[in-house]
């Protein structure tokens, strides 16, 4: 059993939030075991170029969880819309035609395992994009889950150039969320359409902290925060 006897006093909730913090940490060290990547918690390097101002860009995770939610109306009827203009009754088809549980559960499933493999792409670009441009290649780079939110995550533990940090952070959002949705627009799949907006609004996080560093110096530096979401920003005096 995995539960201290001195632990009787913490919430059960609290507990299986550190349980699965645990978890995960060993699982993501296992892999680097056999990868080579640096998953674990290690000290990020220090910035060393002199006379740079250090300014703190941070988002709340629980507010860009909820702006999600609010971006997802627009988001939708925008791509929705497009896609009926161009294609009539093409969207209603679906529920017209062949309409039976069967056909739902199977297509929500796969829908399911779309945004899950969706979800680790989504970290994986981040890395790689990232990496492209970090003195230690993919070795700077480690992922993880925040447990209280139960959202994953990459960093990049070297600061790279404002114009490379927001080129890693708005990939994803380009590759996995525009790509589809335009895509399902060209070829009438509504479903791949709604796939790119699903991952369009999953990446509010993302495009959150790139309308942060928008005004930013592109020659300045960015570095991932290394507790929270967001980064420091080092300014040219």
């Amino acid at each position: 059993m995995w539960f201290h006897p001195l632990s009787i006093r913490i919430p059960i909730w609290e507990q299986i939030q550190i349980f699965i913090s645990w978890e995960i940490d060993v699982y993501f060290e296992t892999i680097s075991l056999f990868y080579g990547l640096n998953l674990q918690k290690k000290d990020y390097v220090t910035f060393t170029e002199k006379d740079y101002e250090k300014v703190l860009r941070t988002i709340s995770i629980e507010k860009a969880n909820k702006l999600g939610i609010i971006v997802l109306i627009p988001v939708f009827v925008v791509f929705t819309g497009i896609h009926s203009f161009f294609w009539g009754n093409h969207l209603l088809d679906y529920f017209r035609t062949d309409f039976s549980p069967i056909k739902i559960l199977r297509d929500g499933s796969l829908f399911f395992i779309a945004c899950l493999i969706g979800i680790v792409l989504h970290e994986l670009i981040h890395g790689i994009s990232f990496a492209l441009f970090a003195k230690r290649g993919f070795r700077a780079i480690r992922f993880g889950i925040m447990a209280p939110f139960l959202t994953p995550y990459c960093h990049c533990t070297e600061p790279l150039k404002i114009r490379h940090y927001l080129f890693g952070a708005l990939t994803p959002a380009v590759i996995l969320g525009l790509g589809p949705a335009i895509t399902g627009l060209f070829i009438g799949k509504y479903l791949v359409t709604f796939l790119g907006i699903f991952f369009i609004v999953s990446a509010i996080g993302d495009l959150m902290i790139a309308h942060l560093l928008w005004e930013e110096k592109p020659t300045d530096y960015a570095q991932d925060h290394p507790s929270e979401a967001g980064c420091f920003v080092f300014r040219k005096r």
